[in-house]
Parts: C-alpha cells; structure tokens; sequence
C-alpha cells in the first residue's frame, strides 16, 4: 500500500511539475529571436534561454524542497518520541532550506561575478 501511495504521489509531483510546460497552443507566434518548439518559444540567444529556464529551475527546486519540508514535518509529528525519526524529520527540514539557500546564493553570485565583475554582455 505504502508504494503504491508513494508511486501515485510521484506521477502526481511529475504532472504539476510538466503540465506548465506544454504549450497553450500550437501556433504561436514567437518573437524574431526565439523558435518554435512543442515547449512552446525558446529563446535563441544563450543569456535569455539560461534566463527562462532557471526560473523554471527554481520554481522546480521550490516545489522539491516545500514537499521535503512537509514530510520532514510529517516525521517530527510522528516521531512519538523516536529520536531516530525526530533527527531525519530535522534533517528533511534543514537540508530543504540549505537546498533554497545554495540556489539563491548560486544565481546571485552568476549575476555578481558575471554581471558586474567580468562584465559579460547580457548579465547587467
């Protein structure tokens, strides 16, 4: 029972990570430097392509780490004084927000080095 759960909980996590991702109509019309493709216009230029897609990154990273906070809250709550369970639950918790943290600090140090130290085009 408990992998069917976690099976159906997975294919559910896996459609509202992709349904986004599917284009709203078939024709679109792109701009003059993106192309067409069945994930809808993607930009040409590597700047606004890594752009687009590490918003979807993150986003995606949100997601993962809000469900592992949950279930790290799940276990605390359950841990009836289990202090095996009680570690695990903490560390669902912490390694969710060190997760957050890494990814924020990551773009924000691109955006530094890339932007305003090496000055390459497209970054500022």
């Amino acid at each position: 029972m408990k992998k069917i759960r976690t099976i159906l909980l997975s294919l559910l996590m896996l459609f509202i990570v992709l349904f986004p991702l599917m284009p709203t109509a078939f024709a679109q019309a792109c701009g003059a430097d993106e192309m067409s493709t069945d994930l809808g216009c993607i930009p040409q230029d590597p700047v606004p392509f890594m752009e687009k897609f590490y918003g979807y990154g993150l986003g995606l990273l949100g997601f993962v780490a809000l469900l592992f906070m949950i279930i790290g809250g799940y276990n605390i709550m359950l841990s009836r004084g289990n202090f095996e369970q009680l570690e695990r639950g903490k560390s669902f918790i912490y390694y969710s927000i060190a997760g957050i943290i890494l990814a924020v600090l990551g773009f924000v140090f691109i955006q530094i080095v890339a932007g305003q130290i090496l000055k390459i085009p497209g970054f500022s």
